[in-house]
């Protein structure tokens, strides 16, 4: 990605670019041309420049790749790994909790 300054002399360039400030534009050349032109902030620029990385997308796709594979441990397996019963659990917390009156 490549940054282009506008000088303040360009009127129009920057008239366009205030009114993307407000929302995004679509930009028509004489030829039929279309460009969108979108505000972006700062979080918008690193998101852009960070999907431009190959390393990065590679790893995240490996990653999503990987844990579309892999197959969690269901709730109720954990509870009984953990010794906890879901109608205990409630009892107790019902006991721990002050009453407010």
């Amino acid at each position: 990605m490549k940054t282009v300054n506008i000088s303040k002399q360009a009127k129009t360039v920057n008239a366009l670019l205030e009114k993307a400030r407000h929302e995004d534009l679509i930009v028509k050349a004489a030829d039929g041309t279309e460009y969108l032109l979108s505000f972006i902030d700062d979080f918008d620029h690193e998101i852009a420049l960070q999907r431009r990385s190959e390393k990065l997308m590679a790893f995240l796709d490996e990653r999503a790749r990987k844990a579309q594979q892999e197959k969690g441990i269901p709730l109720v397996e954990v509870k009984r790994q953990l010794g906890l019963d879901s109608d205990a659990t409630k009892v107790s917390r019902r006991k721990t909790r002050p009453h407010s009156r």
